[in-house]
């Protein structure tokens, strides 16, 4: 069980180092794209691969209550997320929106004990508590005492985009991690079509001018890792390791994000941050120590 957990730990590592560029890309997309073509754009966009996979590897089709699973996958992961954390991005630093979503792994432990009735200690709790209040404390300062709203972008984002990563490792013990983000993309393909084309006329409408190769390129990055290829190692992560525990390795995304928000952008990170940032990092290790228990069901990784 520990060297399962060890290897879930490791996956959901990758995945959040794929995650941790998401929002300074989304903050470089949504310069010349509206919030709601590049959040419902990047999922039509990866569905083209997804669908490809599937049929490459002849995959059975889900069953209604996988389907139905599935929903509650693509609600939070191909809708509420990339909508609302692009809408946050059009306001606020991807620096200061990497704290903010540090509250996701809380949102993902509720959701794991709700839908795989996992049943983390009081331990566990009081970690990723203080972990969120930590969160919520930078926040206020950062915003000089009131929450911003990009701050309410993204806990939205964070609320409901939780729950897709919770259903979704759910579904993952039994389908597999990245069947269920490319199940749950094709699936959701058709009701993003019209939405999609008719955002992107009146983008050419409003902005006739070509588009920047750097904001194609950030585009290109929020489809094929963020949306497609970064799940394949977290679902597989949170199916193996337990989807509590492993949610936790998101706190790391702060670091990776705000990194790399100082280097490419010059976004100034003030000496808080890191503070509030270390401090949160810390509550993660003693997550990992804490017992937690888990249904002990067969996990499907291929």
């Amino acid at each position: 069980m520990k060297a399962r957990e060890t290897q879930g730990m490791l996956l959901g590592l990758v995945g959040v180092m794929i995650f941790s560029l998401t929002l300074p890309m989304t903050r470089i997309v949504v310069a010349e794209f509206h919030p709601l073509l590049n959040g419902l754009g990047r999922a039509l966009a990866a569905a083209v691969p997804a669908a490809l996979l599937l049929a490459v590897r002849r995959e059975k089709r889900p069953s209604w209550p996988q389907v139905k699973g599935l929903a509650l996958v693509s609600l939070g992961v191909i809708v509420a997320f990339p909508v609302f954390s692009a809408f946050a991005m059009k306001t606020v630093p991807a620096s200061h929106g990497a704290i903010v979503n540090g509250l996701q792994p809380l949102a993902v432990a509720i959701y794991a004990a709700w839908l795989s009735h996992e049943r983390p200690s009081k331990a566990f709790w009081l970690s990723a508590l203080i972990g969120s209040a930590l969160v919520v404390a930078f926040a206020l300062q950062a915003g000089g005492g009131a929450l911003h709203a990009g701050d309410a972008w993204m806990l939205i984002a964070v609320g409901i985009g939780a729950l897709g990563y919770a259903e979704g490792a759910r579904l993952a013990r039994d389908m597999g991690g990245w069947q269920v983000i490319c199940w749950a993309l094709v699936l959701s393909a058709p009701f993003l079509v019209l939405p999609v084309g008719w955002l992107a006329w009146a983008q050419h409408v409003a902005h006739p001018e070509p588009v920047a190769l750097k904001t194609w390129l950030a585009f290109g990055y929020v489809t094929l890792f963020s949306q497609f290829i970064g799940f394949f190692a977290w679902y597989a992560g949170l199916a193996m390791g337990g989807t509590a525990r492993v949610g936790q390795v998101q706190l790391l995304q702060i670091f990776f994000t705000m990194a790399f928000s100082a280097l490419a952008f010059g976004e100034q990170i003030a000496p808080s941050a890191w503070l509030y940032a270390a401090a949160v990092i810390a509550t993660v290790v003693l997550g990992r120590r804490a017992t937690i228990r888990t249904a002990s069901t067969p996990v499907r990784v291929v």
